[in-house]
């Protein structure tokens, strides 16, 4: 079989497995949201939010990007075939796994009384922050083992670990819930974040036996993947800050509802696409890790996964369009129509997003940091100024095109990255597929707004079945 089979394979497997265990999760959570909206009612949805945002910014500031930059040198360890080496990174990785740890406690517990006044005005609440430092406590060991079982490409036991972490944190969750209430809600955060380190150390990797490093020789030999981690850190935080830009010029000059608006446009189109996008970085990242110090090969992988992406997330978005409006009325309400034009827009924007996800992807693998820190700076800069110029031109629909101009845009970028920064090209194929998927989408989106229902459902069942034909070329 030639490598170009086993690569699409080895994608269509990961999304297999990881979709499934996405799937799942959603579904762990939808449940959890329900019974909470059941049995406490608002206020419990409501603290459920606070806990996680804390424990989800506290844990973006503290754990230093050790969840992706250690994968790198974990399949680049791996690919040595070097047993010595492997345990050596496993070692290093762990030890740094309980600085992680340590550190996130450390900061949340020296934080408590602050965020207890950010988020409740007052510092009774401090102990209750005490205690969400056992939450960064066991992300630091999570992490560490789930970086290296997505680097040793262990891809069952990682999709079984998340898995089990989501069905034991609800299972944990249901009586506390039940009996505790209001009581239960910060319990049921770290109940969770406790079943998926139970789960990750019970399926950790005990095949390759970790050399014993010190600390000084875990610290010398992790600065590596620690500084790529910062650079990451920084990376997500200018995503972040672009959000929270656009949010508050929304709501300044247009209004709260605006900003609602928005937010359940984008939060409904990047989770759909997540899904897909999640569940493939898992096997890609690893693989493109490994191979980043040969040309030939990367060139290979990124533009079979352009291939493969366009695939899946062609069909998946035609038919979201032509179901779009009972979409809307199914998890939102009769007022949330309104979104439709933003929404539609804003998803085939994602296919570019995509295609740029892809090519980004090398600069990490190539652990290349001050270019990672440049391009998301620029992307997020670029999409602000873009986002803000589309909804004065156009409303909330503009937002919609202001994302495809961005994506568009930091494609280019990261193709200059791509092609000139490390002498990589796309295959014609690859390169045709994403303009092609755009301007199918558009076609729909025309054909939908016109009220040419009968149109639009013979080209949504066109895309369905040449890319079904196409991507069963890819995998036989």
């Amino acid at each position: 079989m030639s490598e170009k089979k086993q690569i699409s394979k080895s994608i269509f497997r990961a999304m297999k497995l990881f979709g499934g265990v996405q799937v799942v999760s959603n579904l762990c959570s939808i449940v959890l949201n329900k019974l909470v909206a059941m049995w406490i009612g608002p206020v419990g949805i409501g603290l459920f939010s606070i806990f996680n945002s804390s424990a989800d910014m506290l844990k973006s500031i503290t754990s230093l990007g050790l969840r992706t930059s250690a994968v790198r040198d974990m399949a680049m360890a791996v690919e040595s075939r070097d047993e010595y080496r492997i345990g050596r990174v496993i070692a290093v990785i762990r030890r740094w796994a309980w600085i992680i740890s340590l550190l996130g406690a450390a900061v949340t517990i020296a934080l408590s009384p602050l965020l207890s006044r950010w988020s409740f005005g007052d510092s009774r609440h401090t102990w209750h922050f005490i205690l969400l430092s056992l939450v960064l406590f066991f992300n630091g060991f999570t992490n560490s083992e789930l970086s290296i079982l997505q680097g040793c490409e262990r891809l069952k036991q990682l999709a079984r670990a998340s898995l089990y972490g989501a069905v034991g944190g609800l299972a944990c969750s249901i009586p506390l819930f039940y009996f505790l209430r209001e009581d239960s809600i910060l319990l049921s955060v770290i109940a969770y974040h406790a079943a998926l380190l139970v789960a990750v150390v019970f399926l950790r990797n005990r095949d390759n036996k970790p050399t014993p490093v010190s600390l000084r020789e875990a610290y010398n030999e992790g600065r590596g993947f620690l500084r790529l981690g910062i650079y990451m850190t920084i990376g997500e935080f200018m995503a972040l800050l672009y959000s929270y830009a656009l949010s508050a010029y929304l709501n300044r000059t247009a209004g709260t509802e605006t900003v609602g608006f928005y937010q359940a446009a984008n939060s409904l189109a990047w989770r759909y696409v997540a899904l897909i996008l999640s569940a493939l970085s898992m096997e890609y990242f690893p693989r493109l890790a490994r191979v980043n110090t040969s040309r030939m090969r990367m060139q290979a992988f990124v533009s079979k996964e352009v291939q493969m992406l366009m695939l899946m997330l062609l069909p998946a978005i035609a038919v979201f369009l032509l179901c779009r409006e009972w979409i809307i009325r199914l998890l939102y309400t009769e007022e949330f129509l309104t979104i439709l034009p933003l929404i539609s827009w804003m998803l085939v924007g994602m296919v570019c997003k995509a295609f740029s996800w892809s090519l980004a992807y090398t600069i990490v693998a190539k652990g290349d940091g001050r270019i990672y820190i440049l391009t998301e700076t620029a992307s997020a800069a670029i999409g602000l100024a873009l986002n803000i110029g589309g909804f004065l031109l156009f409303g909330l629909t503009g937002i919609g095109y202001a994302v495809i101009a961005w994506y568009v845009v930091y494609s280019l970028l990261a193709y200059v990255i791509y092609a000139v920064r490390y002498g990589c090209r796309l295959s014609w194929s690859a390169a045709l597929y994403p303009p092609a998927a755009v301007l199918l989408l558009s076609g729909l989106i025309v054909l939908l707004d016109n009220g040419m229902q009968a149109a639009a459902v013979t080209l949504t069942a066109a895309i369905l079945l040449l890319c079904l034909w196409q991507f069963r070329r890819q995998i036989k």
